[in-house]
């Protein structure tokens, strides 16, 4: 008797994209762009957010939400809201990544509460993980891949599928770069192979620097995105 394989990755997949679609159509015409934020645990994901939507409100005016997605506790949504950012808490239960479902229910939280068409930037801090989230498709505009020097220059080696997937690559927490051996040259080498159109950004965001580099890059995206519907 012949083994049978069931895959059911196919069928989760594409359904995963119909409500990607879906989502993508409904933030087009709302006019919100959507950032969604992948790394691993302990990057600066929530310190990122925070100080990238301070600049996109204070220097363009425009307004930030976020959808905070983790295994388990609301640590990172009670953070945001205390900065007065509205947000969002998806627990997945265990899963290591956001599905386009969840972000369709935490979507419908945020118009309830906030009124979609009043946020121009979403930013969906996806589960810390560099393998899984690269599958799902969650309607955004954009995929931010953030590394921390601390977490050494070999990943994009040992996960290349992330990096490759990405529209913008930032490494964070650089101003400790003088206790680390960070291969900066190293890195940038292996991005050239992987990812060579993405941009770069080297950032600090509890310190600031090339903060508003990376901010200014986003908020033209943001501008353009418009643009192209209008």
């Amino acid at each position: 008797m012949s083994e049978r394989v069931i895959d059911l990755e196919k069928p989760i997949l594409s359904r995963n994209d119909r409500l990607a679609a879906q989502l993508r159509e409904r933030f087009r015409d709302t006019g919100t762009f959507v950032v969604n934020v992948l790394s691993s645990p302990g990057s600066g994901k929530s310190s990122m957010i925070l100080a990238t939507s301070a600049r996109l409100r204070d220097a363009y005016g425009l307004r930030s939400a976020v959808i905070e997605g983790d295994i388990a506790s609301d640590v990172d949504a009670q953070r945001m809201k205390a900065a007065g950012m509205p947000a969002i808490q998806i627990n997945t239960g265990g899963l290591c990544h956001l599905e386009g479902n969840m972000i369709g229910q935490a979507v419908e939280a945020l118009d309830g509460a906030v009124g979609l068409s009043k946020i121009d930037v979403i930013f969906i801090e996806n589960v810390g993980n560099l393998v899984c989230p690269v599958d799902f498709d969650l309607g955004e505009n954009l995929c931010v891949m953030i590394l921390s020097v601390p977490e050494g220059d070999d990943k994009p080696l040992k996960y290349p599928g992330i990096f490759q997937h990405a529209g913008a690559l930032l490494l964070n927490k650089v101003d400790v770069a003088p206790a680390f051996d960070f291969n900066r040259e190293g890195y940038n080498r292996v991005l050239d192979d992987l990812n060579p159109a993405a941009p770069r950004f080297e950032v600090s965001a509890t310190k600031g620097d090339g903060m508003d580099a990376w901010v200014s890059w986003l908020a033209e995206q943001v501008r353009g995105a418009r643009a192209s519907t209008a």
